[in-house]
């Protein structure tokens, strides 16, 4: 009978001796209490606790943690806006005492302080300065809560205003002035550009003119060569020059002639034109150089006359 009662003792016995034994992971602390009173602290790694006089109380993680804060208030000037505040925290490893017992829900108590900074701050500043100055909001938040939670055992690392979301009314309204402030430097910009054209076009019908004036004036000035030459040629052959001028302008009149008449496409011309219209003109050419030649040599005589008077 008493070989039978011995093989549940030793069961149990074992049981217990392994409960005697417990494994911390990393960056994991456990608190030990012994009769329902703080006992210690243990860190990873294997433990090991009196079985049913001591217990595991509960655990902390030392890593990092993220807690999201999204609170809703109102700026300086009467504009609802959604801030999303990210808080990263841990336990400190020689605090985890205070984290354990002090502070029962310590998400919540994080939860108001970002509450009470952020409401106490935004309200101060007009909407696109929050944009601007999301920083200074973190900041202060941060330095608030690192005050608060250092007492409870919590070391607070950063605070991030990672979003801003105001009213969607007001999106709306902030997108019509941005797209407004665009079109309105495109439209300064086109100005410019058009300007800049003008001024191109004008300087480059400028220069046209000027290449054309210049063409034109080489143009005159060979025109005149030619004629000189041809001049000279009739001269050599008996021809004097008004004589020469005048048969140099009725061919280049039947030339001109003979030009429009070779052209099926042109405009057509009215000229004065007739059988005895070049016979007419030579006579006019004739006796105009004539008449010029007699006051040339009338103006001549009469200066002499007056040179002579006065000496």
């Amino acid at each position: 009978m008493g070989s039978y009662l011995i093989y549940p003792i030793i069961f149990f016995g074992l049981i217990i001796f392994i409960s005697a034994f417990f494994i911390v992971k990393q960056q994991t602390a456990a608190i030990i209490e012994r009769f329902g009173k703080f006992q210690s602290i243990r860190h990873s790694g294997l433990q090991l606790k009196i079985p049913i006089v001591d217990r595991i109380a509960g655990k902390l993680s030392l890593k990092i943690q993220q807690l999201d804060v999204i609170v809703e208030t109102k700026t300086l000037d009467d504009v609802f806006v959604r801030l999303k505040v990210s808080v990263q925290y841990k336990v400190i490893r020689e605090k985890v005492y205070e984290a354990f017992y002090k502070l029962d829900y310590p998400h919540d108590q994080i939860t108001s302080y970002v509450f009470d900074v952020v409401r106490a701050e935004v309200p101060k500043m007009k909407l696109d300065d929050v944009f601007v100055k999301k920083d200074d909001i973190a900041i202060a938040v941060k330095s608030e809560l690192n005050d608060a939670m250092m007492e409870y055992g919590y070391d607070i690392i950063k605070t991030l205003v990672t979003d801003i979301d105001p009213d969607a009314q007001v999106k709306a309204a902030m997108n019509r002035i941005n797209a407004s402030e665009r079109e309105k430097i495109a439209a300064q910009y086109e100005g410019d550009a058009q300007r800049i054209l003008i001024v191109e076009k004008a300087k480059a019908e400028a220069e046209s003119k000027r290449l054309q004036g210049q063409g034109i004036a080489d143009q005159r000035r060979e025109i005149a060569r030619g004629l000189e030459e041809s001049v000279e040629v009739l001269n050599r052959v008996g021809i004097n020059s008004q004589e020469a001028s005048a048969l140099i302008v009725v061919t280049q009149h039947y030339d001109t002639l003979q030009s429009i008449g070779e052209e099926t496409n042109s405009n057509l011309i009215l000229l004065p034109n007739s059988p005895q219209a070049g016979s007419d003109m030579l006579n006019n050419m004739v006796a105009s150089f004539t008449a010029s030649n007699q006051i040339g040599e009338a103006m001549k005589k009469a200066e002499k006359n007056k040179k002579k008077e006065e000496e």
